[in-house]
């Protein structure tokens, strides 16, 4: 018997109100756990690789481009940054930028030269993802993810030491060009953020394995993807096998409760499906099974909040 398990985001990115009568119940009865918050973390739980810190660049270059095995990468993905009274923060990465081919054909080859000077090669299989390939020797610092950047103070984010050095000066010889490039105005003209920055993150090789308990991934997110191609497992099809199926951009609780909860608690109760996770990035997990209707002295969760 299948079973089914949502990716969600954290609890407090939906309002807090009260849950239909029928999720209530169930997540009342549900067995309840906690683990570490944040969107790696929440991979980790459903993926397990060899060496154990894998690389989001080499596991995105290989779902856009095929071509990650054997090499070295480095994601070096456009943002925007906005200078403030303390420094600058970066305030849109490269997803909610919403780039198209045209921007990457006029920004890229201004931002290549200054890349191979270093013997660094800069392209982009994908609008929104662009890639260092890298030498294997390549002495790198520790880059933080763009999701622990997004709003904060630039500053504190960037990498340091002596190895790090190299890449902040690249990290502003990067702005100085996309500062100066004309294509910006025109972005900016038409009420788009401009393209004044790149942040490197996710360094590495193809990890030598990667395993997973599920069947199959349904998402459109590129490193959940790439750990399933790596794993071996399905991408997309029907629902009819172990499923870890990724709903992170949701923002409505009735989307959540109505199309999502709703008709999978509807093919459990007729045996349809075995367990139904919820994994919510702040850690907290549910899980539910057909058994647990049984558990009727168990009050229901008025919230997703509830503790």
């Amino acid at each position: 018997m299948a079973r089914a398990t949502l990716l969600l985001p954290a609890r407090n990115r939906f309002p807090a109100a009260a849950l239909p009568v029928q999720v209530a119940a169930a997540l009342g009865r549900a067995g309840h756990s906690s683990g570490a918050a944040g969107e790696l973390a929440q991979l980790r739980r459903h993926f397990t690789a060899t060496p154990g810190d894998w690389s989001a660049a080499a596991l995105t270059r290989e779902v856009d481009a095929g071509d990650a095995a054997g090499g070295f990468w480095l994601r070096a993905d456009p943002a925007n940054i906005v200078p403030d009274m303390q420094g600058a923060r970066l305030m849109a990465s490269a997803e909610t930028l919403r780039l198209e081919p045209e921007d990457v054909a006029a920004l890229l080859p201004a931002l290549q030269p200054l890349f191979a000077g270093f013997g660094f090669q800069l392209d982009a299989p994908a609008p929104s993802r662009w890639y260092l390939r890298l030498p294997e020797d390549t002495p790198l610092p520790a880059f933080s993810d763009p999701e622990a950047v997004l709003g904060d103070d630039l500053f504190s984010h960037l990498p340091e030491g002596e190895h790090g050095r190299r890449w902040r000066a690249l990290l502003t010889e990067a702005q100085v060009v996309l500062h100066q490039h004309p294509w910006n105005e025109q972005r900016v003209a038409e009420g788009k953020r401009a393209v004044n920055s790149l942040w490197f993150w996710g360094s590495g090789g193809l990890p030598e394995s990667v395993r997973t308990p599920h069947a199959q991934v349904r998402s459109r997110d590129a490193l959940l993807q790439g750990l399933a191609k790596a794993a071996g497992i399905r991408l997309g099809g029907e629902q009819a096998v172990d499923a870890l199926v990724d709903l992170r951009q949701l923002r409505s609780l009735e989307q959540l409760t109505g199309e999502a909860i709703t008709p999978l608690l509807d093919a459990m109760r007729r045996g349809e499906l075995a367990e139904l996770t919820l994994d919510f990035e702040d850690g907290a997990c549910f899980r539910l099974t057909r058994a647990q209707r049984w558990h009727f002295w168990k009050k229901p969760r008025t919230t997703l909040a509830d503790e």
